[in-house]
């Protein structure tokens, strides 16, 4: 069975599916729509693709993008997992926060966008903080769920070998116990990060950007370069799912390689 899974991910199965949906698409686009304002070909979006990057505007898109990714995913980890270590670990600190993240969380990061031009203006902060409201609970959430459910044994444990203080206790059972919980928070969290850049770009919270630039060659009606940013963006999440999964493997799941070996 293992046999056949990776079979089905080798590289010529790859090609072979994105090649059958790039002809089907041409041939939607060319024959049966034939309408590049509803569906722009294939062929269409390759021209773009190389006209943009010779304008320059691409590349300058990307690297903002990028920074209001990592503005606002970097924020809510520095937040997310010392909170989350908080409530899960102080029963006290849980009862008095739990009501109020409770109540924060169900509302939608763009909910946020006209605090966050008011508070930060049309700047890399304004998109960073629409982004951290969106990607901050899966890390708080997680970290959470991992500090709550360490067994008892293991804290008894710890005390045993000499951790007696609560920070010792978190420093050197919680924390390590906790790991695989905080991996999958930073993977969720890195995905809707994504997600929510994209959304706060597209809504005016920043003047460049990739997401800024769907909505601006929408109202110009280049829908081809709009396809453009698109499948950048999909590229681009997919490229950041498979780094952090492999960051998270050799860091902070690293230990895992010996139960594989």
């Amino acid at each position: 069975m293992k046999g056949n899974l990776s079979g089905s991910r080798s590289p010529g199965y790859i090609v072979f599916s994105i090649s059958v949906v790039l002809i089907i698409w041409q041939i939607l686009a060319d024959v049966i729509v034939q309408n590049r304002f509803i569906l722009p070909s294939f062929t269409d979006v390759v021209f773009a693709f190389f006209g943009l990057l010779s304008v320059g505007t691409l590349s300058m898109d990307f690297l903002v993008s990028m920074v209001h990714f990592f503005i606002g995913l970097g924020l809510s980890i520095l937040v997310g997992v010392p909170l989350g270590i908080l409530i899960g670990w102080f029963p006290r600190a849980n009862r008095f926060l739990d009501p109020i993240i409770e109540i924060i969380r169900p509302i939608p990061p763009l909910a946020w966008i006209p605090f966050a031009i008011v508070w930060f203006g049309l700047t890399d902060l304004a998109a960073g903080f629409v982004i951290f409201i969106g990607s901050v609970f899966p890390v708080l959430i997680n970290t959470y769920e991992g500090f709550r459910n360490i067994p008892r044994i293991f804290v008894e444990a710890g005390k045993m070998l000499g951790c007696t203080s609560n920070a010792a206790l978190i420093r050197h059972i919680a924390l390590p116990a906790a790991l695989p919980h905080l991996a999958a928070g930073f993977r969720v969290a890195s995905g809707v990060a994504w997600m929510c850049l994209v959304a706060a770009e597209m809504f005016g919270v920043s003047k460049f950007g990739l997401g800024q630039k769907i909505w601006w060659y929408y109202n110009l009606h280049q829908m081809d370069n709009v396809m453009v940013y698109m499948l950048i963006l999909g590229f681009v999440g997919l490229i950041i799912d498979y780094l952090f999964r492999y960051a998270m493997n050799r860091t902070l799941l690293k230990w895992r390689e010996g139960e594989v070996n």
